[in-house]
C-alpha cells in the first residue's frame, strides 16, 4: 500500500474499496458487533479484519470489545471532513463552468 499522508488521504484510500464502502453502509444503519458485519462477505474472518482495521486506522469507524464480542460503529467526523473537502471542490468547478459559460455567452455575442 502506498504511503498516504493525511487523514482525508487515508479515508479517500479505505472507501476506494467495494467491501469498505459495504460495511460503512451498513454500519450507517447502527453500530454491530463484527460477525454481523461479516456474514455477506464471502472472505475468511481474518480477511475481513483487515478491511475493518483500514477504516478504522483511518478513523472512519471505531470498535471495541464486549463480552465475547468486537462491536463498529462509525465516526462522524471523519466523513464531515471527507464531504466538506468534496464541496469545496464542488464550488470551484461550478465557479469554473460559470466562467466557461460568461466566456462562450460572449464569443457568441461578438460573432453576430
Amino acid at each position: 500500500m502506498p504511503y498516504h499522508s493525511t487523514p482525508l488521504d487515508l479515508a479517500f484510500h479505505a472507501l476506494s474499496d467495494p467491501t469498505r464502502r459495504a460495511v460503512v453502509s451498513r454500519l450507517a444503519e447502527g453500530e454491530v458487533p463484527v460477525s454481523t458485519l461479516a456474514e455477506p462477505f464471502d472472505m475468511a474472518l481474518p480477511s475481513f479484519a483487515q478491511h475493518l482495521k483500514v477504516l478504522e486506522d483511518c478513523g472512519l469507524i471505531v470498535s471495541e470489545k464486549r463480552g465475547r464480542s468486537r462491536w463498529c460503529r462509525l465516526v462522524p467526523a471523519r466523513f464531515d471532513e471527507a464531504a466538506d473537502w468534496m464541496e469545496a471542490e464542488r464550488r470551484r468547478w461550478a465557479a469554473r463552468f460559470d466562467r466557461l459559460e460568461a466566456y462562450l455567452d460572449k464569443k457568441e455575442e461578438e460573432g453576430r
